[in-house]
């Protein structure tokens, strides 16, 4: 995407896929790669940042030891994944019946909605590639692996905290019977084989706005899988899934803050690294999911997403404007004459993008529907 137009066949597959990726990230997958990742990558090119903007955060590490670390939870008042599902030390039967109501309960759901969790699961399970792309990120990276430094301490903190959710999630869908795992597992690797682009070049101004907007919309995409659980018939997913929902919540606090001091201490800095983010698309760090049968699985995965209403274009639009209007940027005073057309680029951007996907969505209503395979559950086809 860029300045103020899209290619109609970016905008076409917004419409089916509003978790970002562009039309090229598709193609370019392939079925098989078993460590490399797919050639042709977007945003290969890396950048290092200026010395003075590296100091910039060495100069904060006390103000993120005071306003960003107490967003952690100790780890003994964190839930864990084994509170939400069937006890096994429990005696045979109960333990029996506790996965038979399980079952009994996700009956109820259809497959589209598994999808779409299953989805959310991997994304969830590639943590060890969000933990590594963390640590690209100039002058707030692990050095060591146990550095004592704030911003080292939140990234490996941070990582903890999110791996309960892929944990808790791929536990109920093994017991629920409904999803085949070994196609789930097979994706999972390739998938942290494969690890991600997003185009934060090792500078923590870019990806400190990513991980802000992507928090957001994992916050978004788990509340709306926890309200289609609740109308399925499932309170006990209901409140896995938001109870979820409100970790990404407190992410994207500690996130969204980081950039409001950066735009507090730098405002054209900031301007520009929000402008960037958005002109690339906040492209999701599972878009190069991919399993042996299906090359477009992530294209496929968030047309179904679009569809059940987890996670839509609009989402997007109102995730920009939320921070748009959280961060104050339209009022922001002293910038370079630079950062003023960014910030004149992006607080008029989410109006652009509504626009841009209305007419895709004409578009899409004149296509014939088309049916696609889901190795997740079984083979099934869904239409999209």
């Amino acid at each position: 995407m860029q300045t103020l137009a899209l290619s109609h066949a970016t905008t076409n597959l917004v419409a089916r896929n509003p978790l970002g990726t562009e039309t090229a990230t598709c193609k370019r997958l392939r079925p098989v790669y078993a460590v490399a990742p797919p050639p042709g990558l977007q945003f290969q090119a890396s950048r290092s940042m200026p010395p003075e903007k590296v100091e910039i955060f060495k100069s904060l590490e006390p103000w993120a030891v005071q306003r960003v670390l107490p967003l952690l939870k100790p780890v003994f008042k964190c839930w864990q994944p084994s509170e939400f599902l069937p006890d096994p030390t429990k005696p045979s039967d109960e333990f029996t019946d506790q996965v038979r109501a399980l079952r009994e309960r996700t009956a109820e759901l259809p497959d589209e909605y598994f999808v779409v969790l299953v989805g959310d699961m991997i994304t969830e399970e590639a943590l060890p590639t969000y933990q590594s792309l963390l640590n690209t990120f100039e002058g707030v990276r692990d050095e060591t692996g146990a550095s004592p430094g704030p911003w080292a301490v939140w990234t490996r903190a941070w990582t903890a905290e999110e791996n309960r959710h892929g944990d808790l999630l791929r536990n109920y869908l093994y017991l629920s019977g409904r999803v085949n795992m070994l196609m789930i597992e097979r994706t999972i690797q390739y998938l942290i084989g494969a690890g991600t682009d997003v185009g934060t070049d090792k500078n923590p101004y870019l990806g400190f706005v990513y991980t802000s907007f992507q928090e957001r919309a994992t916050f978004v995409s788990h509340g709306n899988t926890a309200r289609l659980a609740n109308e399925g018939r499932d309170p006990v997913l209901a409140r896995i899934c938001g109870t979820i929902a409100s970790d990404e919540k407190r992410h994207e606090i500690a996130y969204s803050r980081i950039v409001e001091k950066l735009i507090e201490v730098d405002p054209s800095g900031a301007m520009l690294a929000i402008s960037e983010m958005m002109r690339k698309k906040i492209t999701m760090p599972a878009h190069l999911m991919h399993d042996d049968e299906d090359p477009h699985l992530f294209e496929h995965f968030a047309a179904v997403a679009q569809r059940l209403g987890v996670y839509t274009a609009n989402d997007y639009a109102n995730i920009l404007e939320f921070f748009i209007g959280f961060w104050n940027l339209e009022k922001k005073q002293d910038l370079t004459p630079e950062a003023r057309r960014a910030q004149d680029f992006v607080c008029t951007l989410p109006p652009r993008i509504r626009k841009f996907q209305e007419r895709a969505d004409d578009r899409a209503k004149k296509l014939k529907p088309r049916g696609v395979k889901f190795g997740w559950i079984f083979n099934k086809e869904l239409t999209l």
